[in-house]
């Protein structure tokens, strides 16, 4: 019996989050080395795996990604993945779905809701049967023991709490 799977293609996707900095602008970043699976035909049905390498953040400053990867944030040294597995995909309007799973960072595992919108199948130019994703939504940084902050002199604090996390992704279809 064949059995389909879907990988993602890292060239064609994305994982970026954005936080607020000074309470007063957003500073965005990305994870650059990822990989993630989803089993099965039907995907309302499926599971959706995921692996980030956490040490791949990047947000455009040495320092900064630097202090990330710290002790103070998502101490990669200790904890080298994030990880996401869904418990279920549940259909809304249109192509609008709820993706639901269990996401894991330094050694916390929380369920979180993400917004999930399919965009389609498309053959490749190569043959490749594809499907497409957008996948927003947002999580307390401090749920997963992220809670390095300082305050501010003229009040408030550095890091705000909020993380939006956005992915754009393609799967390949892999029939085995």
């Amino acid at each position: 019996m064949k059995t389909t799977t879907w990988a993602i293609d890292p060239a064609h996707s994305e994982i970026t989050f954005k936080v607020k900095h000074l309470m007063i602008s957003n500073v965005k970043g990305e994870f650059k080395t990822f990989e993630a699976s989803i089993d099965g035909e039907d995907f309302t049905n499926s599971t959706l795996s995921a692996k980030i390498d956490a040490s791949s953040i990047s947000t455009n400053n040495n320092d900064r990604d630097t202090h990330l990867k710290s002790p103070d944030f998502f101490e990669v040294e200790q904890f080298p993945e994030i990880t996401f597995k869904s418990t279920s995909l549940k259909k809304g309007d249109d192509d609008e779905y709820k993706l639901v799973g269990d996401l894991t960072i330094k050694g916390v595992t929380k369920e979180i809701t993400l917004d999930t919108e399919f965009g389609g199948f498309m053959k490749d130019p190569y043959g490749n049967e594809k499907a497409g994703f957008s996948i927003n939504g947002k999580l307390n940084r401090k749920d997963f023991r992220l809670n390095w902050n300082a305050a501010l002199e003229a009040g408030g604090v550095m890091v705000g709490n909020e993380v939006k996390i956005n992915a754009e992704v393609q799967f390949v279809k892999q029939i085995s």
